[in-house]
């Protein structure tokens, strides 16, 4: 092979690797969660003390600082929330937001709200 055929496979290569690293990944969707003030200033699994003033979540497996989009498929409201503990816990939920998050996207009454989660990248990366 020619030294340009081994830049075009390079290119061919790096180039859908790059698109897809700056994409946003979809996570799933299902039954959100919310933590109550009884657990204010508790400390989460991360070591932070939880503030459910802050836009934070439980996850199970998202990295801790890891950003997600969580978006009310009821009502089509979004918020990211930063990932600072573990869980959720309880059964057929896939995440638990601070009282915050869960008031932006109006399930503060409900309690519960079907969700889908999108996994932010910071356009740096």
């Amino acid at each position: 092979m020619q030294p340009r055929t081994y830049l075009i496979a390079a290119i061919m290569v790096v180039m859908p690797l790059s698109a897809k690293a700056t994409a946003d990944a979809d996570l799933g969707s299902g039954h959100a969660s919310y933590y109550g003030n009884e657990l204010a200033g508790r400390r989460t699994a991360s070591g932070e003390l939880f503030n459910p003033s802050d836009m934070t979540a439980a996850h199970r497996t998202a990295a801790f600082g890891t950003r997600i989009k969580v978006t009310h498929l009821g009502n089509g409201r979004e918020v990211i929330v930063r990932v600072n503990d573990r869980g959720p816990w309880g059964r057929g939920r896939i995440i638990d937001i601070s009282y915050a998050a869960a008031k932006e996207l109006g399930m503060h009454r409900s309690g519960t709200a079907q969700v889908k989660l999108t996994l932010v990248r910071d356009p740096a990366e």
